[in-house]
C-alpha cells in the first residue's frame, strides 16, 4: 500500500475539494500506516509529521494513542461491512452465492502487493490484553461475524450451521493470514473455491 501524505495529497485550489479537519488528517494517516506497518511500530510523531498536525492536536481528538488505534479499527470495520453488504446486497435471498462473492473479491485482493491481511485480525495478535481498546473492537467484529456466517449457513439449509460457520470462519482467517506468507499464488487466492466445497459438504444429505 503506497504511503501518500493526506496533508498534501490534495490541491483544494484545482479541484474544489475542501481541505480535511486535523483529526480526519489524523485518522487517515493512521489507518494507513498503522495498516501497513502494524500498530505498535508507528508512533505517535510519525503520525503527525504525516499528517502535517501538531501533537496538542491530535491528543484534543484521541485522548491516547490506544483511543486512536481503536478509532483506526473502527473505520478498517466499517470498511468491511461495506464490501461484505454489497456482496450479500448484489444477491438477494441467496446466501450461498453471497459469500462466494465477498470471498472471491477477498481472494483476488489476497494475492495483491501491499496486501496485509485484516487489520483487526492482525490487531487482536499485537494486543493480546483482553482489555485493550484496540482488541476489544477487533474481537466485537469477529463474534459478529461469526453470528452472520452462521445465520447465512442456516438459511443455506446447512445440516449444522454453527460446524459449516466455524469452517467459513476458519478459512477466512487462514486466507488473512497466509495472504502475508505467499502472496501472489497463494492459497487465499483459493478461498472461495475451498469455502463451496466445504458448504457443498454441508448440504448434501
Amino acid at each position: 500500500m503506497a504511503s501518500k501524505n493526506p496533508a498534501t495529497s490534495s490541491s483544494p485550489g484545482k479541484s474544489g475539494a475542501k481541505p480535511l479537519l486535523a483529526a480526519d488528517r489524523i485518522r487517515k494517516t493512521a489507518r494507513e500506516m498503522f495498516y501497513r506497518d502494524g500498530i505498535r511500530a508507528v508512533g505517535v510523531d510519525a503520525i503527525v509529521t504525516q499528517a502535517g498536525v501538531t501533537k496538542p492536536s491530535l491528543y484534543r481528538s484521541f485522548s491516547s494513542k490506544d483511543e486512536l488505534a481503536a478509532a483506526y479499527l473502527r473505520d478498517y470495520e466499517g470498511e468491511f461491512w461495506v464490501r461484505f453488504d454489497a456482496a450479500c446486497a448484489a444477491h438477494p435471498g441467496d446466501p450461498r452465492a453471497q459469500l462466494l462473492d465477498y470471498l472471491s473479491g477477498l481472494g483476488g485482493r489476497a494475492v495483491q502487493n501491499g496486501y496485509r491481511g485484516c487489520g483487526l485480525t492482525n490487531a487482536a495478535v499485537e494486543y493480546p490484553e483482553s482489555d485493550h481498546p484496540a482488541r476489544a473492537v477487533a474481537v466485537a467484529h469477529k463474534q459478529e461475524l461469526r453470528r452472520r456466517l452462521n445465520a447465512m449457513a442456516a438459511e443455506m439449509g446447512a445440516r449444522d450451521s454453527e460446524a459449516l460457520a466455524d469452517g467459513l470462519l476458519l478459512l477466512i482467517e487462514g486466507a488473512f493470514v497466509s495472504s502475508q506468507l505467499f502472496g501472489e499464488g497463494g492459497p487465499a487466492g483459493r478461498v472461495a473455491e475451498m469455502a463451496d466445497k466445504l458448504i457443498q459438504a454441508y448440504l448434501t444429505p
